[in-house]
């Protein structure tokens, strides 16, 4: 039972201080999301400093708005592709397509939407830029809610059935519990995805208009383009800074909190709570307000809906496969007439060959993230997994592969073009390790989740039967994380293509290298303000992405359903 009420103590005084101190800053910085775009200021940026901790608020703000929304579409889209099966034959291939678009081909389309329903506003722009950070982020988040629901473990469900829950109770007693884990680690992930680019999503240019945004992303933008190495680094500070932040005072406490949600029947290995828990139990308010929301929560995740759905009985006939047929053909005719609709706007301004350039730049880039997919599984799925079966390394850990993996591209533009330019390398090779940025993490972070999540019994029993070296791995680690993995590398590949556009052009004041690829394709039609071919990159891009999943990481995934799950 939840302790009775307490009067505050010296804890909460200085928690509320600090609270108040917070909504106050978050108030004087938001207000300039309601000025006119032509105001004094509105759009303009400078190198000063002191401006910094201002654009950081804007920045971070940014973010979690489109977190929020991000956590809201995870628990609508991901929940429906899992829980129908008709559903999913159109969700989990839309999702597909989605991570596959450039955050520049969002940009380009959704600007001027966003622009129309508040004109001569900043309103405007920011909806733009918290949309394009949300497209950074949502679709990771989506595939691991996904993932965690199609591989809850037969006796827990059995468990469930036993019990008579509800769908209701069963989705937030059992799954949304069991999905925890994996979800906290990802949506670290996808902030840090934010982080990668925010420089696009905060500095914009499509054709003849370029607007920016308050922001850390648009001044690390001014001070490449001027050439600032001191303006990079405060950048790269501020950045720091708030990773730092918002890493001490809300992910580490999840990640603690998630802990507890382990699917296991012993007891595994713990860290101790972070000085953030600590210090939140200490505070009688904040502690007593937590305890009234877990009780809200816990209520309303009891009742007993049932949503009219009964159950089926063993004698009742299988779904007709005339309405399966029927459903599969409505989507085949309303892909078709999509493509259709590409074909002839794109088809205005652009042949053949054109197509077979973008076919070909696609390739090109497909084998540059072929590799680093290779390299990045070698390198981080035995130190994710090394990191997430120690909880107190893993968390020490925690925040500097968050910053690592925020860490955008951009910043690196400097050292790696004065590199090529004075030993006279090859910027189809040499840049591509910027790709790496938007790769490697994915992999990482789920891993770790995904080791974090493995049941203490079973690694027992391996050490009682002394399973070790190439057989542990093969018989009891790599089936234990391997759903986790692929849904890291389904992500990851998507990350990479996206990072594409970022690492295959590259900047330093008036010297600009360009690798042959299709992200380098999309970025110079974005700049030159050709929708013909940015469409056609788009969609070739995802084309290449879809196919890429279909024919490698969803029959993985299926595998992994089928006999890799635990039950």
């Amino acid at each position: 039972m939840a302790a009775g009420w307490r009067l505050p103590n010296l804890w909460d005084a200085a928690a509320f201080l600090c609270v108040i101190g917070a909504l106050v800053a978050v108030g004087h910085v938001a207000r300039g999301t309601l000025t006119r775009i032509d105001a004094p200021g509105a759009t303009q940026i400078t190198l000063d400093p002191l401006n910094l901790p201002a654009y950081a608020v804007r920045t971070t703000l940014r973010m979690f708005a489109a977190l929020a929304a991000s956590l809201l579409f995870t628990f609508t889209y991901g929940t429906a592709a899992a829980k129908s099966r008709r559903a999913a034959l159109v969700l989990v291939p839309v999702l597909d397509v989605l991570q596959s678009v450039p955050i520049l081909g969002f940009l380009t389309f959704t600007v001027v939407f966003f622009m129309s329903l508040f004109p001569g506003q900043v309103l405007g722009l920011e909806l733009a830029a918290i949309f394009a950070i949300f497209t950074s982020q949502a679709w990771n988040m989506a595939f691991s809610l996904y993932q965690s629901l199609k591989t809850v473990p037969a006796d827990l469900a059995e468990a469930s059935a036993s019990f008579h829950l509800t769908a209701w109770q069963r989705f937030w007693k059992l799954e949304v519990p069991f999905a925890t884990p994996g979800l906290v680690w990802n949506t670290m992930m996808s902030m840090s995805g934010g982080w990668f680019f925010v420089v696009a999503s905060e500095a914009v240019s499509v054709g003849d208009n370029t607007w920016t945004l308050p922001g850390i992303g648009s001044y690390v933008a001014l001070a490449l383009a001027k050439k600032d190495l001191i303006a990079v680094g405060w950048a790269i500070l501020a950045m720091l800074a708030v990773i730092l932040a918002y890493d001490q005072l809300l992910f580490r406490p999840l990640v603690a909190w998630s802990a507890k949600f382990r699917f296991e029947t012993t007891a595994g290995a713990t860290a101790s709570d972070p000085w953030m828990l600590r210090l939140m139990r200490r505070t009688r308010l904040l502690k007593f307000a937590g305890e009234r929301v877990g009780d809200a929560t816990s209520f309303i995740g009891g009742l007993r809906l049932s949503f009219g759905r009964r159950p089926r009985s063993a004698t009742a006939p299988e779904p007709s496969r005339t309405v399966d047929i029927a459903w599969i053909a409505l989507l085949a005719l309303t892909m078709a007439a999509a493509v259709w609709r590409v074909v002839l706007f794109a088809s205005q301004s652009l042949d053949w060959a054109d197509v077979e350039t973008a076919t070909g730049l696609g390739l090109i880039t497909l084998l540059r993230v072929v590799v680093l997919m290779i390299v990045a599984s070698l390198i981080w799925v035995p130190i994710g997994v090394w990191l997430g079966l120690r909880p107190e390394w893993a968390r020490r850990a925690q925040p500097v592969a968050q910053f690592l993996a925020a860490f955008p591209a951009n910043l690196l533009f400097p050292p790696f073009v004065l590199f090529i330019v004075h030993f006279s390398l090859s910027p189809d090779i040499w840049l591509t390790p910027l790709m790496v940025l938007g790769t490697q993490w994915y992999i990482l972070f789920n891993v770790v989740a995904g080791a974090a999540a493995f049941p203490g019994d079973l690694k027992e029993v391996a050490s009682n039967f002394r399973i070790g070296g190439w057989l542990w791995w093969r018989k009891v680690m790599i089936p234990g994380i391997f759903p986790y993995y692929v849904t890291g590398a389904i992500t990851a590949s998507g990350g990479s293509w996206n990072a594409a556009i970022v690492a295959e052009v590259a900047s330093w004041g008036d010297t600009k290298l360009q690798a042959h690829g299709l992200g380098a394709y999309i970025a110079d039609a974005t700049d030159k303000g050709d929708m013909s071919r940015v469409v056609l990159g788009v969609v070739t891009m995802s084309a290449f992405v879809v196919l890429f999943n279909r024919l490698l990481w969803r029959p993985m995934y299926a595998y992994a359903q089928r006999r890799l799950t635990l039950g």
